[in-house]
């Protein structure tokens, strides 16, 4: 099963309230308004794209130590997954997904980070629930997520929901702001350079692991 089928099959039986969904099938037409929203604010055309240089970070990994990403593109081409947080179950499917991608992203030399908001703490708990062979990355305050384009201010109707569901962003990122990144994916080239972006503000679509594949192949042989 690719990942777009588990993903839908997660969101049908989310929306059709199936257990343990039964009391929260209300809740979708506030987050698809919200989805349609980012969709037409044409923010994702904005964010970085390949060809372009990607912005250089260092962020704390789930042990609180620092990564760098000049250290990591010394050694190969770079796997960037953006993604909101241990709290959001499409997130987790995808983080399921690159890790069962792993061996063959760093087969073809290549490293993989997922960068979220959320604090260091709630890094551990995503490595650890998923057992994760990949670090993942603390943004702060969401600023690298913003050089890539990606941060946008949830709308307020959005953020009554989320307090409605104890789906606490300030406390899960150590940040007031009520921010979170577009989900996104992006293979770095050695030199800075972006060889593959895909950016979707819709939060339910992400591409298949499958698709990077191609493009660190032709990155080691080039």
């Amino acid at each position: 099963m690719s990942l777009q089928d588990s993903l839908d099959a997660f969101k049908a039986d989310f929306k059709a309230g199936k257990p343990p969904f039964n009391a929260l099938a209300h809740i979708h037409p506030i987050m698809e308004r919200a989805t349609a929203e980012l969709i037409a604010s044409g923010q994702a055309a904005r964010a970085v794209k390949v060809g372009e240089r990607a912005p250089a970070f260092e962020l704390a990994d789930q042990n609180g130590q620092p990564v760098s990403s000049a250290e990591l593109l010394a050694q190969g081409p770079l796997v960037i997954s953006f993604y909101r947080g241990v709290w959001c179950p499409y997130c987790n499917l995808e983080l399921q997904a690159l890790d069962e991608a792993l061996a063959r992203i760093r087969e073809l030399g290549a490293n993989l980070v997922a960068i979220s908001p959320q604090t260091p703490v709630n890094s551990r708990k995503s490595v650890r629930t998923q057992a994760l062979g990949f670090p993942v990355l603390s943004d702060r305050r969401g600023e690298t997520a913003a050089a890539f384009g990606l941060r946008f201010t949830l709308p307020d109707y959005l953020v009554e929901l989320y307090k409605a569901l104890k789906n606490d962003l300030p406390a899960f990122n150590d940040d007031p702001s009520w921010t979170l990144p577009m989900p996104a994916r992006y293979v770095i080239g050695q030199d800075g350079t972006v060889l593959y972006g895909e950016v979707n503000p819709d939060y339910t679509h992400r591409p298949d692991p499958s698709e990077l594949f191609p493009v660190l192949e032709k990155a080691r042989r080039g």
